[in-house]
């Protein structure tokens, strides 16, 4: 009985996985790279000038070489440019 418990209750931590991980996804295909409103250390990856090589190295803020992923439709609200 105990390994029956155990059994499914792997089987739910593994079908959970795989639900947020499809949600995740979907996500991400609703962000755009949003240039020039990453505040200083909050970039999510490299510089497109080649100033630095990784998320979290921006220097000063609203840098027009550095992106933050947003959801799309609102990057020029705030300002910023869409990647492309």
């Amino acid at each position: 009985m105990k390994s029956n418990l155990n059994r499914h209750a792997l089987v739910a931590v593994a079908l959970a996985g795989l639900a947020t991980t499809g949600i995740n996804t979907a996500r991400a295909d609703d962000t755009v790279q949003c240039f020039g409103i990453a505040k200083a250390g909050q970039n999510d990856c490299a510089s497109k000038t080649g100033v630095h090589g990784c998320a979290g190295q921006s220097k000063v803020d609203n840098d027009k070489g550095d992106f933050k992923s947003v959801p799309k439709g609102t990057c020029e609200k705030m300002g910023g440019t869409v990647g492309k």
